[in-house]
């Protein structure tokens, strides 16, 4: 037999995997330090082992950027600084009155910018904001340098980066911060476009003078709105982004070299990146000197009870809360004028100039409130008191006063309007004002049933200042004369709830009103100030009441805010607002009227004065055809808040009671109007 062939086995692809995984391994094993090489060259590594290490450091690098990357998120909230805005109150004029907040910035659309402005920050300080994914390399080298060296990171980022840290993060200048910082400006970039990243940035930068955005800032160095702006104050605007107390001109003269020497360089590169033609930069030789620093607009003298009063008014007459009001950005136009409530405030303080509270007791205290309406209803002026910081308490709305005898037009408005009821469910009687009634003193109140009783069982007797008897006068002559036995009794026989009710219709609140005794009559009720001047303003308007209102216009981020107006309603005809008016005019034109001390030159004036039946309050309400003005008087117990007597006020004893005072502070204050 012949021998047999023997065959060799074919490997299996198995052991041929594991054959290469071997020769695999062998070749890139770390040859180091490298065999079969002698002295120097055995310790210097192969161009593979540098090229494989250097592979490994990137490698490392991006898995390690690409984690974090991951795990960086964008806030859903911004900080709150990046939030908050001042709320900006104007004057009735369109200048500003006050801003209100802990942060004086307000928020504008990035097309109220203009272009050449919006140009000059981007030259500054990014000028491939457009082109860039929202980070800066040469910045994300510094970053990766600090992170292998250690220590704080440096300056160079893009404005995304700076939006990103004003908005969501804080000024520290560390690694940590620096790095997420550049996460999130990159997702950033994804998700907003570049005008909003832009519009953000300006709203939310730093440009000093207490300033966040560019809106105030605008206000701040050059007094006017930024959409007046052109490409040279830009460009000093771009400058304070690089540090407002280095750049702020004002602040000294090395400031002022540093500004302008930038101001130069933001115009040459705006030319430079093709934003600015050279025949514009040309134009451009002057600097821009801004304005001085401006004093801050605050709350002081009569300024803070201004914007209380506006305050108030937004909260009550739009749908905005307290919590988003408190956010700010709300641009409030008020109805006051500045120079009223200055002359209006000087009438007061030179009244109060009178009084001696060091001296008399009977001089301290003393509380005065005083408003003018026009008779549309807008608030032309308030004296909330002697100023804001120092007394809080708004005077001019205060309701814990009684208006007195100055109550009586309305008694005598209810009579003309319903008529009076004589007899228990018999017809009402018309009565004019003609018609008489019984002056004397001490007569006794009645009700169609009879006599009216107290609850000591005895007939209630009304009376006249001084005991006087005027015996059988017209209703339109106890206006005149401020007699008060007719009024008492007229309003018993119209009826307290009708009284009430024109009293209302006219204007007062019906949280003005006690209790519906005799009394009433003569002015129980505790009405503000504004309210009486806009009260008395409705016989002015023949009639017809428009409520008080502060504000005639609200903005939040220069869009219009829905303001709820009040509707004008009718109180009484005209006719009754004309009869009234009459008589009103003649307690100040008649030679017997109780206000002929109102009586001004060239001017139809109307009008009335007022005292407590208990001596603690007086006023007086007058009016033209363009202005009501209401001022009240009274003392205050700083310890029970209970009125105290006016009796003795002045120095003048027990024959004084200060009831002339707020007729001298409204002629005054009228007078002083003349000159605005």
């Amino acid at each position: 037999m012949g021998k047999h062939r023997k065959h060799r086995r074919k490997p299996s692809s198995k052991s041929r995997r594991m054959r290469l995984r071997r020769w695999a391994a062998a070749r890139i094993r770390l040859d180091y330090p490298r065999t079969g090489r002698r002295g120097v060259r055995r310790w210097l590594p192969s161009w593979r082992q540098i090229a494989l290490f250097f592979l490994f450091c990137v490698g490392g690098l991006t898995g390690l950027l690409s984690f974090l990357y991951l795990q960086t998120d964008i806030p859903k909230n911004l900080n709150d600084f990046a939030t908050q805005q001042d709320n900006v109150y104007y004057w009735a004029d369109g200048t500003e009155m006050a801003r209100t907040g802990p942060v004086n910035r307000q928020e504008v659309p990035l097309k109220k910018v203009p272009e050449q402005v919006q140009w000059a920050i981007l030259a500054a300080e990014n000028a491939s904001f457009y082109s860039d994914s929202g980070v800066s390399p040469s910045g994300l080298m510094r970053a990766v340098t600090r992170m292998v060296t250690g220590g704080e990171t440096q300056g160079g980022s893009t404005i995304t980066q700076q939006y990103v840290k004003n908005a969501y993060l804080n000024q520290r200048q560390t690694f940590s911060r620096k790095l997420t910082e550049m996460f999130m400006a990159i997702k950033l970039d994804d998700r907003m476009s570049k005008r909003d990243i832009l519009e953000r940035y300006l709203n939310t930068s730093w440009f000093g003078r207490g300033s966040y955005g560019i809106q105030r800032a605008s206000y701040a160095y050059y007094g006017k709105d930024v959409s007046e702006l052109n490409a040279s104050e830009g460009a000093l605007l771009a400058s304070l982004l690089k540090g407002a107390g280095t750049f702020d001109p004002t602040l000294g003269a090395k400031n002022h070299k540093r500004a302008v020497d930038r101001w130069r360089w933001v115009l040459d590169r705006m030319v430079d990146i093709g934003r600015l033609s050279k025949s514009e930069r040309a134009r451009y030789t002057k600097f821009p000197e801004p304005k001085a620093p401006p004093k801050p607009a605050g709350l002081t003298g009569q300024v803070g009870y201004l914007v209380e009063t506006a305050k108030a008014y937004v909260s009550s007459h739009t749908e905005i809360s307290d919590a988003d009001f408190d956010l700010g950005g709300y641009q409030i136009h008020t109805t006051f004028e500045k120079p009223k409530v200055q002359a209006l405030a000087k009438a007061v303080e030179q009244t109060r100039d009178k009084l001696d509270p060091e001296r008399r007791p009977e001089d301290r205290h003393v509380r005065v409130g005083a408003a003018s309406v026009a008779p549309g209803g807008a608030i032309r002026a308030l004296y909330g008191g002697p100023g804001y910081l120092e007394q809080g308490f708004n005077d001019a709305n205060a309701s814990n006063v009684p208006a007195g005898t100055s109550f009586t037009p309305f008694v005598y408005a209810a009579a003309l309007r319903d008529g009076v009821l004589l007899q228990r469910n018999g017809a009402r009687t018309p009565v004019t004002p003609s018609t008489l009634y019984d002056g004397n003193n001490k007569i006794a109140v009645h009700t169609p049933e009879g006599p009216y009783w107290d609850r000591g069982g005895k007939i209630v007797r009304a009376t006249n200042d001084g005991d006087a008897s005027y015996g059988q006068v017209s209703l339109r002559q106890a206006i005149v004369q401020s007699i008060n036995t007719p009024m008492i009794q007229l309003g018993m026989d119209v009826g307290l709830d009708r009284v009430r009710r024109v009293s209302i219709d006219a204007g007062l609140l019906p949280s003005s009103f006690g209790a519906r005794v005799p009394a009433f009559s003569l002015g129980t009720a505790t009405p503000s100030s504004i309210r009486m001047a806009s009260a008395y303003g409705t016989f002015a308007a023949e009639g017809t009441h428009h409520a008080p209102y502060s504000v005639s216009g609200l903005t939040h981020g220069g869009q219009q805010v829905e303001l709820r107006k009040d509707r004008a309603r009718r109180a009484f005809s005209a006719e009754v607002a004309a009869q009234v008016d009459d008589a009103l005019r003649g307690a100040v034109q008649s030679p017997d009227g109780s206000a002929r001390g109102a009586a001004m030159a060239d001017a139809e004036v109307a009008g009335k004065g007022g005292t407590a039946q208990d001596g603690t309050s007086a006023w007086f309400v007058g009016y033209t055809k363009e202005l009501s003005t209401a001022v009240s008087l009274s003392r205050l117990d700083p310890k029970s808040q209970e009125l105290m007597p006016l009796e003795g006020m002045g120095g003048g004893g027990a024959d004084t009671s200060g009831d002339t005072y707020p007729l001298d502070i409204w002629k005054s204050y009228m007078a002083g109007r003349t000159g605005e």
